[in-house]
């Protein structure tokens, strides 16, 4: 079976209010399609998280379109490499943080990172 890429893309994300993006990589290969985020928090009040690890839904990122999957898929983050937490990512692109890790903080300066895998028949 061949793995060729067959398409590739770093750039179309859009960064909301108080994020920026650091990074982003999106693979299409063999009918999956993969995507790698890096988005920097920018605000000045900083995300904290409950004691059970809840937050309000936060969009923290928009995939350009061709780069959506076809169903809301919900897979884990990281922040620094000291906390984790849930990100979504729906149909229309929006990427939700929906969790983190108890007691924790996201600040400004501070990276959250993702990747997600999906079938897509690269559509």
């Amino acid at each position: 079976m061949d793995h060729t890429i067959e398409a590739q893309t770093s750039s179309g994300v859009v960064a909301p209010t108080n994020w920026s993006v650091g990074s982003f990589q999106g693979y299409k290969v063999s009918g999956m399609t993969t995507v790698v985020l890096v988005m920097t928090y920018t605000g000045a009040s900083a995300i904290t998280s409950s004691t059970a690890g809840n937050i309000g839904d936060t969009l923290c990122g928009t995939l350009p379109a061709g780069w959506r999957p076809l169903a809301t898929l919900v897979t884990s983050f990281d922040r620094s490499g000291v906390a984790d937490g849930s990100v979504s990512i729906a149909p229309d692109g929006t990427c939700m943080l929906k969790t983190l890790s108890p007691n924790a903080t996201i600040s400004g300066g501070n990276n959250v990172s993702f990747m997600a895998t999906w079938v897509s028949g690269n559509a």
